[in-house]
């Protein structure tokens, strides 16, 4: 291990809080208590499932990454939330109908403990939904303390040693950063004076802040993205990592459009469009909530193809985005996409893509993966604030002001890949290879 990195030891029990008890954040919950009892495999989830080569190929060094980085074993977990509902995490996962109900059927003790703490929820900015277990106070600045205290009574009833959260709840109206995100100062004056431009998301992002604790936002909402989260965040050192999780048609785009790109082969059109049916569907059938997601979805094609260096292979690239409610799939969405491309000479070319996925099942792994990496952050005393290396899990990956965020998801590999190794003090992976030919 290098001299300048310190990881403490995973010791005691970590506690991994979910703003949000719905069809994400309960399939993760069960998936963990599944695999925990040996009745389920990690499918989907890095850190449970993937390795890491270390040195040079002719070393077959390729170890587990949890047998290579000191992660929280899923044994050392406790699982915690909040919704708006006061249903427990064995009635919400059955109402979300994501899960088999045997499955669910046994884990229903464990699943029936993990009961939501109250909400801090405003209809204004998730018009589609109602809820009565929530909290009130004078002003969000007296909401975000309540979260505080509920952390505080979680890390101590479940004897935790470390919190994280990761926020899994609906996706909030479309909001653009302004002033009163532009300092902590200004953001702690507006949370005292309920600005309007601050909503529940960026409440627990501040608590969670606040308290040094890792957070990550898997929602395309402003949260931790702004100046001042982030200048908190530096202050505290508390890893933050943002936003939106990385599932299905996003995903698709991240893997198919750098293969595009590696062959120069030319892009004039790609249209996306979606079905789906729980929770999240209804949420974004409002056209506010709509305008947050599109914008995190919309930016992942330019910043991987940047038509600004290849405007004759994607300077007239027209971009669509669809999303339907269609209450008949429940949690599972199709995600379909036509792309029209060009190859040599200028020949025009199609493709079409039919993903069938389950959104849920897709995200639950991501959830885990950013808990379990932003506690290695914290115990390896990285920096806190932006934890770039991280933008494999994001659709909207957050990184520094100015600083173009990285959308291929290859290279989002090898940069998480390559932290890990940076942190054990391992050879950094370039892939050149001249040395095996000298």
């Amino acid at each position: 291990m290098s001299e300048n990195t310190t990881i403490q030891k995973p010791n005691g029990k970590l506690g991994i809080l979910t703003p949000g008890m719905g069809a994400v954040s309960t399939t993760f919950m069960a998936g963990v208590l599944s695999i925990r009892k040996g009745l389920s495999d990690p499918i989907g989830s890095l850190t449970q499932m993937g390795t890491i080569r270390l040195g040079k190929r002719t070393e077959n060094r390729n170890p587990l990454i949890k047998d290579f980085i000191p992660l929280a074993s899923l044994d050392d977990i406790a699982l915690g939330g909040w919704d708006l509902f006061e249903d427990n995490a064995y009635e919400a996962a059955m109402h979300a109908k994501v899960l088999d109900k045997d499955l669910l059927n046994d884990l229903k003790d464990e699943l029936e403990q993990i009961k939501p703490m109250k909400a801090v929820f405003d209809k204004n900015y998730v018009k589609r939904l109602e809820g009565s277990h929530v909290k009130t106070g004078a002003n969000k600045m007296e909401l975000a303390e309540a979260v505080m205290e509920d952390i505080r009574q979680f890390k101590k009833e479940n004897n935790c040693e470390r919190i994280v959260m990761v926020w899994c709840g609906s996706t909030e109206i479309y909001i653009e950063e302004g002033e009163v995100h532009s300092s902590i100062e200004k953001l702690e004056e507006g949370l005292r004076n309920n600005h309007p431009d601050i909503a529940p998301s960026m409440i627990y992002a501040y608590a969670a802040v606040k308290m040094g604790i890792p957070y990550a936002n898997g929602a395309p909402n402003l949260s931790c993205d702004v100046d001042a989260m982030v200048e908190l965040a530096k202050q505290t050192g508390a890893p933050i990592a943002g936003k939106d999780f990385k599932t299905g048609q996003t995903l698709m785009k991240t893997i198919l459009a750098p293969g595009l790109k590696a062959r120069s082969l030319g892009i004039d059109g790609w249209f996306s469009t979606n079905i789906l049916g729980n929770r999240d569907g209804e949420v974004l059938d409002d056209p506010d909530n709509f305008k947050t997601k599109e914008v995190s979805k919309l930016g992942v094609l330019e910043e991987v193809l940047e038509p600004e260096l290849h405007p004759k292979l994607y300077g007239n690239l027209y971009h669509k985005v669809r999303i339907n409610y269609y209450p008949p799939r429940g949690d599972d969405k199709e995600g379909w996409d036509n792309i029209d491309i060009k190859g040599w000479l200028g020949y025009k070319m199609q493709i079409k893509v039919d993903f069938l996925c389950k959104d849920s099942i897709l995200a639950a792994p991501l959830v885990l993966d950013l808990a379990l990496f932003l506690d290695l952050a914290s115990r390896a005393n990285m920096k806190g604030g932006i934890q770039e290396w991280l933008s494999f899990y994001l659709k909207s990956p957050q990184a520094l002001k100015g600083l173009k965020p990285q959308h291929d998801i290859f290279v989002q590999l090898m940069k998480l890949k390559n932290t890990l190794r940076h942190l054990a003090g391992e050879d950094l992976i370039t892939n050149l290879g001249l040395d095996y030919y000298d």
